[in-house]
């Protein structure tokens, strides 16, 4: 019955409002920096997925991205390292930079982009190589030819995701022999092993089992730390662990917009947004 209440009321918040100006509040970035996305729009084909999105990410803390699916969470993400630049008819329009980096050159060299914005997707899709050949792939891809250095990069990659103590005595077995929490943790490893200043997750854990997803959230954490992360999810209960910054999304007349940005803890228990309140509902 409370499901079917909400259903209804999510229904007739979304029928009652059908312009959305977005409700957007920042964090304090000045010290720190962070990623600056201006009027950002991506269209394929005529189709527009996303439109005119204004969003601030500080550096060196976590950004959820959240809202109902086909509203451009994913599509936006992408655009931070120009994955969509592989998709046909993808267009983009807006700007985005980088203020602790020279955003400019990166954003011109896709190569060096991805080097410094790394990505981890739903899935685990580690290559079928062994575990040692997987980091090293993306390391020689990057010109890192020195055995020294690569096996130096390997092993604190590894021992940060927290896989080396399980793996490091067959590190020549075959990567597709771990388990699924394992290749995601590998594929982490494989993300991080150039050193990148961002992380991008789309929906991480969705494929894993709950202990696995509580690995990778811990992971999620101490790596904020020390790298800026941006993060689509359709767990709510994720954000609000791991969070500290909730973006939500809305497909409004077909396209999706921004609604609502601020921290955490204010999105979930002070949201602005009628729209925003009731998707809260199902947290």
């Amino acid at each position: 019955m409370t499901n079917k209440t909400g259903a209804a009321t999510l229904e007739s918040s979304v029928r009652a409002v059908p312009s959305i100006a977005g409700t957007v509040t920042h964090l304090n970035t000045a010290a720190e920096g962070y990623i600056e996305i201006q009027d950002l729009s991506v269209s394929y084909g005529k189709r527009v997925v996303v439109e005119g999105v204004n969003l601030r990410v500080p550096r060196n803390s976590v950004t959820a991205l959240i809202g109902p699916s086909g509203c451009g969470k994913s599509s936006l993400l992408h655009c931070l390292n120009r994955l969509n630049d592989l998709v046909p008819e993808c267009s983009v329009s807006g700007s985005i930079s980088f203020s602790w980096m020279d955003g400019k050159r990166l954003l011109k060299d896709p190569t060096q982009l991805r080097r410094q914005v790394g990505m981890l997707f739903q899935r685990p899709n580690p290559f079928p190589f062994s575990i040692r050949k997987n980091l090293e792939f993306a390391l020689r891809q990057h010109g890192i030819k020195a055995r020294d250095e690569i096996d130096t990069r390997i092993e604190a990659s590894l021992k940060e995701v927290g896989l080396w103590d399980e793996v490091h005595d067959r590190l020549d077995g075959p990567a597709l022999a771990l388990s699924g929490g394992q290749q995601q943790r590998l594929c982490l490893a494989r993300a991080l092993v150039l050193g990148p200043e961002v992380l991008l997750m789309d929906e991480p854990c969705s494929a894993l089992d709950p202990i696995s997803t509580q690995t990778i959230e811990a992971l999620i954490s101490s790596l904020s730390q020390r790298r800026t992360i941006v993060l689509v999810t359709h767990s709510l209960s994720q954000a609000r662990r791991v969070a500290d910054q909730v973006a939500v999304f809305w497909k409004v007349e077909g396209v999706g917009r921004l609604i609502e940005c601020g921290k955490a803890r204010e999105v979930f228990e002070r949201p602005r947004h009628e729209l925003t309140r009731a998707y809260l509902q199902f947290a």
